[in-house]
């Protein structure tokens, strides 16, 4: 059997308001409200695969993303993209702090750090002891 990966697949309208809503921490209680409707409808039209261009467009505006965005986003396809753009060696993977590998001695910068502290200080003190003779005399 095979699966033919030519033919479009359908966009629910429904799922991406759900998804969109969620991402933007926004409750359907509250989007109902914003649209002068009630919890439940807003539970049926999440559950639409198409949803009228009118009700798209004010969704769209409270929620503040592109109408577009609503009718095209598919999770899957932008899965798939991003299994393909990042992966283990990546950098971008979440990962970077596991994979520093300084090409210093840490330990070494720390003394080397400490010992300029240490001159800094004597220094320091050195300066103080000539003040004091100074005013002494």
């Amino acid at each position: 059997m095979t699966i033919d990966n030519t033919t479009p697949r359908k966009i629910h309208q429904g799922r991406n308001i759900k998804r969109f809503r969620e991402i933007l921490g926004i409750k359907q209680e509250t989007l109902a409200i914003e649209l002068d409707v009630t919890q439940a409808y807003i539970s049926k039209l999440e559950a639409k695969e198409d949803i009228e261009e009118e009700i798209l467009q004010k969704i769209a505006k409270i929620l503040n993303v592109p109408s577009d965005a609503i009718k095209n986003f598919d999770e899957d396809q932008a899965v798939s993209i991003f299994s393909n753009t990042v992966n283990n060696n990546d950098n971008a993977s979440g990962n970077s702090l596991y994979n520093f590998c300084p090409t210093f001695n840490p330990v070494d910068k720390i003394m080397e750090l400490f010992e300029r502290l240490l001159e800094s200080e004597k220094e320091k003190t050195q300066l103080m002891k000539d003040i004091l003779d100074r005013l002494k005399q």
